[in-house]
């Protein structure tokens, strides 16, 4: 038997312990930079468990804010607000760990030999874009993020509560030999529930008001496969069950793994951080190039050393499907799109707070969000350049 091409990705919900985390994290970095008269510095790293919270890491800034109010207000909007669910945010016990950030880096993010802004680490960031889905996103990843979002949803809607805040999914797509998609092969959605439920009883709930709704149902046939919790019983999620730590869930940020992704988290982290800055820079000349009929998928990569402002390294991959030759491709990236640090962060205006929203559900391919990032502000003026290179110099 012929052996089937598949791809999977997954995603998690707002109350996975690591996702928990990256809420936290940004919610810290949002109300820094509400607050601050100037530009912080922040480094921001949580972890949970059973009763505690800890945060730590390198902050930098001329104001106040609450980190222990801040934590608790997270916790309780995720859903965890009561001992019953095992993780109550009025009780769990909030230990900080907070120092500035080492001078020896600010002086080469603040005061670098350029005369601007340099990069606060080194790194490397990738960016990717296909014309699979409306988002210009992998389907498989759009979909998972669909379905755990679709739990939130749901469970915060509900009269007879349920379902409870931890949860993930994973959906397996089979493409044929050109790299179309087919079909959804299987799909796996294991979610916390209360005890008072029987696994028939969750599976066809879950199956009705979170499957079908979200899925499109042309893209299921009788081989699709549902895996509903397939361990069992899940009545204990959450920080009880697991431990979290921020940027632990790197892969369900991004692109689900059907891209590279450069190691770097992004919560917690200010616009300084290329690990961030650059990520959301790379998807947005990926997504515009693609936009603009430079190729069907496409990945940028970019690199970074601390203290300097231009990237090291500008990649492009096409993955064979490129109409233009590799160097107008990146003549035109030069041209149209800034690269520094100082020059990604006005474009975009990134110190704002709008960090928290984006900490779980994906940074990318967002339509129920207004991210700079996403915006397809460029296509007329790459595809200009495409068919007058000679405008470029």
């Amino acid at each position: 038997m012929k052996e089937k091409i598949l791809f999977t990705s997954e995603s998690v919900t707002e109350g996975h312990p690591d996702k928990v985390c990256d809420q936290i994290a940004d919610a810290i970095l949002d109300e820094i930079i509400k607050n601050s008269l100037e530009e912080p510095r922040v480094a921001c790293e949580v972890a949970v468990t059973t009763g505690i919270v800890l945060v730590m890491g390198e902050i930098t800034t001329d104001c106040y804010v609450d980190i222990q109010k801040i934590v608790r207000e997270v916790i309780n909007d995720i859903g965890y607000d009561r001992g019953k669910i095992g993780f109550d945010g009025d009780n769990v016990g909030v230990l900080l760990a907070i120092n500035e950030q080492s001078k020896d880096i600010s002086k080469g993010v603040d005061q670098n030999e350029e005369g601007t802004t340099g990069a606060g680490d080194q790194g490397i960031m990738f960016g990717y874009a296909s014309n699979e889905t409306e988002e210009y996103m992998p389907i498989a990843i759009t979909l998972a993020h669909r379905l755990t979002k679709r739990l939130a949803e749901v469970r915060k809607q509900e009269k007879k509560k349920i379902l409870r805040p931890d949860g993930k999914s994973q959906v397996t797509v089979e493409y044929d030999e050109n790299g179309k998609m087919k079909r959804i092969d299987s799909i796996v959605v294991s979610t916390h529930h209360i005890a008072d439920i029987s696994q028939e009883e969750l599976r066809k709930y879950v199956l009705e008001n979170i499957i079908k709704v979200v899925i499109p149902k042309e893209l299921l046939d009788k081989d699709t496969k549902y895996y509903i919790n397939p361990t069992g019983a899940f009545t204990e999620g959450g920080p009880k069950a697991d431990s979290g730590l921020t940027g632990r869930k790197i892969i369900v940020d991004t692109y689900g793994g059907y891209a590279h992704h450069g190691g770097g988290s992004f919560s917690g982290k200010d616009p300084t951080k290329v690990d961030r800055t650059g990520a959301y820079m790379a998807r947005y000349i990926a997504k515009n190039l693609v936009a603009a009929g430079v190729a069907p998928k496409l990945e940028v990569g970019l690199s970074y050393v601390i203290g300097r402002s231009e990237p090291t390294s500008l990649l492009i991959d096409t993955f064979g499907f490129n109409k233009y030759s590799y160097d107008l491709i990146i003549k035109i990236i030069r041209k149209v799109f800034p690269l520094t640090p100082r020059g990604i962060i006005d474009y975009f205006d990134l110190f704002r707070p709008i960090y928290r929203k984006v900490s779980n559900y994906g940074h990318f391919g967002r339509p129920d969000l207004d991210l700079a990032w996403e915006k397809l502000d460029k296509v007329d003026e790459i595809k200009k350049y495409l068919e007058n290179p000679s405008l470029i110099d």
